[in-house]
C-alpha cells in the first residue's frame, strides 16, 4: 500500500484498483477521467469526475479504481502545515529588508 505524505499525482488504469494510506491531511483532486473511490472508516463510495475533490484526513486508507475510460489521473495536495507558512512568510521579509539594505540609504 502507498502513503501519501507529499503532493503526488498517480495515473489510475481502467480495472487497476491503487491502494492508497494517507500520511498528512491532503486534498484529493481528480484531473482526468473518472474515478471511484473507497475510504476506510466511510459507509459510502464515491464516485468522481474530472474537476471533483476530496477532503482526506491523516491516517485513513483508500482504494482507487477508474471507471468508464481508459485511464484517470488524480493528483494530492498537501498543504503546507502552519508553521512552515509562517517561516516561509519571515523568510521573505527578511529578504526584503536585506535587499533594502543593500541599496544603500541615501545621505542628503
Amino acid at each position: 500500500m502507498r502513503e501519501i505524505s507529499s503532493s503526488i499525482a498517480y495515473e489510475i488504469h481502467s480495472g487497476e484498483t491503487l491502494p492508497l494510506k494517507v500520511a498528512r491531511s491532503t486534498k484529493l483532486v481528480v484531473r482526468g477521467g473518472a474515478v471511484w473511490v473507497t475510504r476506510s472508516d466511510d459507509t459510502e463510495d464515491y464516485w468522481l469526475q474530472p474537476g471533483h475533490t476530496l477532503r482526506l484526513r491523516r491516517g485513513e486508507r483508500l482504494w482507487l479504481s477508474a471507471e468508464g475510460t481508459p485511464r484517470a489521473t488524480v493528483a494530492f495536495s498537501v498543504p503546507t502545515r502552519c508553521d512552515e507558512r509562517a517561516l516561509n512568510w519571515f523568510a521573505r521579509i527578511g529578504e526584503r529588508l536585506a535587499a533594502r539594505m543593500r541599496g544603500g540609504w541615501r545621505t542628503v
